[in-house]
């Protein structure tokens, strides 16, 4: 429904949400890739909303919003403004010298609403607002090694490096027991998420990150590297635990990404790693619901888990 005002008005839930210059492109075509506007935006986030927001609910995000397109400025909004509506969840959270009032996404109207305020990726904590120092996800990001990348970036850089990767820390994760899931990031690489049962606080869980790296690189020394330094990973790929702390922040599934033809962080199943076509930013806008209807992870993050056998497994593994 569109007013005469050069607004429309989207129906999502129990609101009608305002969408102000539907028409504004945000991703503009050129080359392969497509162009996309406002209304592409918030069309693809109402209609992949049941399958995003199991994953956005309760937890407190930061807002990567591009008012002027993917080709103009940029920042990242955490503290949500006085002016957004008064139905949207906000959580009060410490910081050094102060608090954020972070936005919290609970429903498609709000999802709807963040669309129309460009923002464009949504960035969620591995924790949930009512126990915010015990994550209930632990996050791998794999990325490619360093390499130039042309303008917009290669969406498929060194994929096979990436792929290999997480391959190896599924096999793992397997042998600790773990269940773990498989998304594109809609960038240049993977992440490898695993469900926990939120028992654990951060520094825990952040330290069993950084020996099952440890771990895993000590094994393929010539290809992996836990080493923060980019000039001393070489052409090794980087094993990045750096996301499981307080107040970090990973994409969200089913986010959109800043990148030409509005390329998607997409769940994935395991078997989809033997796919000749995969890359990070295999999904776009334009595909991604039709993936997520597919339900790839099924129900297996909510068997999270207690990292106390699995770090004994480790452990023993490690000798």
């Amino acid at each position: 429904m569109s007013g005469g005002d050069g607004t429309r008005r989207v129906r999502a839930g129990r609101r009608t949400v305002e969408v102000h210059r539907p028409d504004k492109v945000l991703f503009p075509g050129g080359g392969d890739a497509k162009e996309y506007t406002k209304a592409d935006l918030v069309d693809y986030y109402r209609a992949v909303a049941p399958f995003m927001l199991p994953h956005l609910r309760g937890r407190p995000l930061m807002l990567e919003r591009h008012p002027d397109g993917i080709d103009g400025s940029m920042f990242m909004q955490k503290n949500t403004p006085d002016h957004y509506p008064e139905w949207i969840e906000r959580v009060e959270l410490a910081k050094e010298g102060g608090t954020v009032r972070h936005t919290v996404c609970d429903d498609t109207a709000t999802l709807v609403y963040l669309a129309d305020q460009a923002s464009i990726t949504l960035h969620r904590w591995l924790s949930r607002s009512d126990r915010i120092d015990h994550p209930d996800r632990l996050v791998f990001d794999l990325d490619p090694p360093s390499v130039p990348e042309g303008p917009g970036g290669s969406p498929r850089g060194d994929f096979e490096a990436v792929r290999e990767a997480a391959r190896l820390l599924g096999e793992l994760l397997d042998e600790l027991e773990l269940p773990s899931a498989l998304m594109t990031t809609g960038s240049r690489g993977l992440h490898v998420i695993v469900p926990l049962n939120g028992r654990h606080d951060f520094d825990e869980v952040r330290a069993f990150a950084r020996d099952v790296a440890d771990t895993l690189a000590g094994a393929h020394p010539d290809r992996l590297t836990t080493a923060a330094r980019k000039k001393e990973r070489g052409d090794r790929l980087y094993l990045d635990i750096q996301r499981n702390a307080y107040a970090q922040t990973a994409v969200a599934p089913y986010t959109v990404r800043p990148r030409p033809g509005a390329p998607v962080a997409t769940p994935i199943t395991w078997d989809r790693l033997d796919d000749p076509e995969l890359h990070a930013r295999r999904w776009t806008v334009a595909d991604a619901v039709e993936q997520a209807r597919t339900n790839p992870w099924s129900g297996l993050l909510s068997r999270g888990r207690a990292l106390g056998p699995a770090r004994r497994r480790l452990h023993a593994l490690r000798g």
